[in-house]
């Protein structure tokens, strides 16, 4: 089965990238989530990837702290997560680019829209990091915006659930899952699959965006392909 997608954004969670530690990066998760990555490069994906940075900070989560600050902090986190993934992709063998919204040239490219569609072009895989660059905005919302701006097919969100359900399933067993969704359902209902700033831009700008599980790293293969996993919102 080919791929359905041809520009893939895919959003990493910090949470997926710190495994079975809780917090920080175990790298060994980091390899397996690289080599379903990897494989929908080679069968000829384009692949983009925001990282979160809740394995090392939480902004929203800060306390009395100035919340510009806690944000910048935040920020930061995602950089270290999106060198991580970078180096885990290199040793699979691709080519990679780091891009980060706030500049930092030592350790990566600044983000510049023409120079990222560029990579991908060109079969390399770009990673972005500190979200939008801007404080009040969660990386939700740096995925949505990144995948408008890069024009990309999709949204592919890794989370720690198998989908969106009308209730958290881990406090109700009866919670019942969704294979479909409207943008306009994520909205009203307030589920919390994405924060309402990035719903409300991809239902603007028409981007599919598909919430599946990590604990398997191989449904970015199958959602790549278009197989039935996760919810699709539309």
């Amino acid at each position: 089965m080919g791929l359905k997608y041809k520009r893939i954004l895919l959003k990493l969670s910090g949470e997926a990238l710190a495994g079975s530690l809780g917090h920080g990066i175990d790298f060994d998760t980091v390899m397996e989530i690289c080599k379903p990555i990897k494989e929908v490069v080679v069968l000829g994906a384009q692949v983009a990837i925001v990282v979160g940075g809740g394995n090392f900070w939480r902004g929203r989560s800060s306390g009395s702290m100035d919340r510009t600050r806690a944000d910048h902090m935040g920020m930061l986190a995602t950089v270290i997560n999106a060198l991580g993934v970078a180096d885990g992709l290199e040793q699979a063998g691709l080519d990679v680019r780091v891009q980060t919204a706030i500049a930092m040239q030592e350790v990566a490219e600044p983000y510049i829209r023409n120079r990222a569609v560029r990579h991908l072009e060109k079969g390399r895989v770009v990673v972005f990091g500190c979200g939008t660059g801007n404080p009040f905005f969660s990386t939700d919302t740096g995925a949505a915006l990144r995948g408008a701006e890069i024009e990309a097919d999709v949204i592919l969100k890794a989370t720690m659930v198998d989908g969106v359900y009308d209730s958290d399933p881990k406090k109700n067993p009866e919670a019942k899952k969704y294979d479909t969704l409207s943008y306009m359902d994520v909205l009203s209902r307030n589920l919390g699959v994405m924060d309402m700033t990035a719903a409300s831009f991809c239902k603007d700008r028409g981007i599919p965006f598909l919430v599946f599980s990590m604990e398997d790293p191989q449904n970015i293969v199958r959602a790549a392909k278009g197989e039935k996993v996760g919810t699709l919102v539309q």
